[in-house]
This record gives structure tokens, C-alpha cells and sequence, in this order.
């Protein structure tokens, strides 16, 4: 028999959250469809996973994900599960920002989960089964001063995962949410949070896929939507 498909999208620098997703799910015997910007990266991290293909793709142009999604099933197979990773965030004065800002976190935040669920979903009820599962954050839980036009629309990401998993979830397919109240420890972040951090102020991306994946394979009887995940230390 085939492997099943994984898509995944934001599959940036190695032993970053996505790529630790897309390995993750490697290992766990998925086809793994890789999706983000660089198309460079994608190589490489495919030469190392198996199974692992890479598709350079823009999210946030939503005809070139539409047409990317459509040549992942051609090519390897309906997804059995999508994992919406990607994000654009932008921070300032809502008073100084380009407005234009916000429409662009829209497109890859919600609009692309949007578009995902809706090239996916038709698949998945025809199999009687199928999981979407999206990467979120704090923000989309609270607002903050400078982190508005990035908050708005990771809440409109979450609420909009919600009413897929109230409409679906009864049609079998499993829809969950992911809250990572932490600063991530990615080859971006470190450097960015400084130097002087101990290891236990991050969360560790391999730890997160690791919980995706889990996820993935709940009894039906249990499913979760909203998974919170935090450092043992993080104060909340």
C-alpha cells in the first residue's frame, strides 16, 4: 500500500518548526509535501527526508497555492493530512503601519488555511477521514499594543479553524488548533532573544512536531481542538 500524504506548508531552515514537522511525519511514514518560499531549502531538507518533496510556493499568492495543492495530488496523492504552518507577521503603530500589511497577514494566515481546507476537504470526506491541523500562537487568543495587525488575524486563523472542526469534525475529519505560548528555539530566534537565554525559555520545534503528530493519531473518541503547548516554566 502507498504511504499517506502529509502537506505541509512554512517549511523553512532546518531544525526550524516546520521542517521539524515535515521530518517528523517522514519518519512516521507519510509522503511529506513541503511548502514555503525558498526553494533552495526545500531541496535540501527534501535530500535528507524520505519521502519528503519540495513544492516553492507563496502562500500568500493564492492562485500559485491553489495550483500547488492541485499538483500535489497529482503527483503524490490526495493529502490524508494538511498542516498549515506558514505565517507573515508584521509589529507597529497602527497609527504608522501600511495598512496593506494587514491584508497581506490575512492572505497567509487565514485566507491560505481558507483555500487549504477547501482544495483538501473534498478528498478526505470521500476517504471518511482526514486531519488538519494548524500552527497558532498567543496572539491569536489577546491583543497587544504593536502586535495588532498580526493578532487580528491569527484570531480570525483560529475561530476560522473552529468552524471547520464544528462543520467536519462530525464527517470525520479531525481539525486542531495549536497555542504555543513560548518563544520557539529556531536558528531565527535565538540569535533574536539573546544569547543568555537557557535552553528551558524556549520551546524546542522537534518537541512540538513531536506533539502534531500525536495529535494526528487521537482515538476519535478523544479528539482535541485547542492544544496549548508552553515551556514549564513559562508564567501564563
Amino acid at each position: 500500500m502507498r504511504k499517506p500524504v502529509c502537506l505541509v506548508t512554512g517549511v523553512g531552515p532546518e531544525h526550524g518548526t516546520g521542517a521539524e514537522i515535515a521530518k517528523r511525519f517522514s519518519d512516521g511514514g507519510y509522503r511529506v509535501a513541503m511548502l514555503a518560499r525558498n526553494e533552495e531549502n526545500l531541496d535540501m531538507l527534501a535530500g535528507k527526508y524520505a519521502d519528503a518533496r519540495a513544492y516553492p510556493c507563496d502562500v500568500g499568492d493564492i492562485e500559485a497555492l491553489i495550483a500547488t495543492v492541485a499538483r500535489v495530488k497529482a503527483e503524490m496523492g490526495a493529502p490524508q493530512i494538511v498542516i498549515h504552518n506558514a505565517l507573515r507577521s508584521t509589529r507597529g503603530s497602527i497609527l504608522e503601519m501600511d495598512p496593506d500589511d494587514l491584508e497581506r497577514n490575512f492572505r497567509v494566515n487565514a485566507t491560505a488555511l481558507l483555500h487549504l481546507a477547501r482544495e483538501t476537504i473534498p478528498s478526505m470526506l470521500e476517504a471518511g477521514k482526514g486531519t488538519i491541523l494548524v500552527t497558532g500562537n498567543t496572539s491569536a487568543t489577546r491583543g497587544k499594543a504593536n502586535w495588532g495587525f498580526f493578532a487580528s488575524t491569527k484570531a480570525a486563523q483560529r475561530i476560522l479553524a473552529e468552524s471547520i472542526a464544528r462543520e467536519f469534525g462530525p464527517q470525520g475529519i479531525h481539525v486542531a488548533y495549536f497555542i504555543i505560548d513560548a518563544s520557539i528555539d529556531t536558528p531565527r530566534t535565538r540569535p533574536l532573544m539573546g544569547a543568555d537565554k537557557p535552553d528551558d525559555f524556549f520551546a524546542k520545534p522537534s518537541a512540538i512536531a513531536e506533539e502534531m503528530y500525536k495529535t494526528a493519531h487521537q482515538d476519535r473518541s478523544t479528539w482535541s481542538f485547542r492544544v496549548e503547548l508552553r515551556p514549564f516554566g513559562e508564567v501564563w
